[in-house]
């Protein structure tokens, strides 16, 4: 069981980041709550400034899901 402290840190975290980026937020909710299946491939892109930007992507695997899965359950 998690430390109910550490959970509401986390909580508050998320909120957190929720408020500051309201559009990303809504864009990750879209696409997990259609539901992620194993060879979806997810990719991004990481453009620090005065730099060039890095790429990189991955498929996902049912090993993936399975360790979203538990990591729902521990929210719970």
């Amino acid at each position: 069981m998690m430390n109910p402290a550490s959970l509401m840190k986390i909580m508050n975290a998320r909120n957190k980041f929720v408020e500051n980026h309201p559009k990303f937020a809504a864009f990750l909710n879209a696409v997990f709550s259609a539901g992620v299946t194993e060879g979806t491939v997810i990719e991004i892109t990481v453009t620090k400034p005065g730099e060039e930007p890095i790429t990189t992507n991955m498929k996902v695997l049912q090993s993936d899901l399975d360790l979203l899965d538990e990591l729902k359950n521990l929210a719970q």
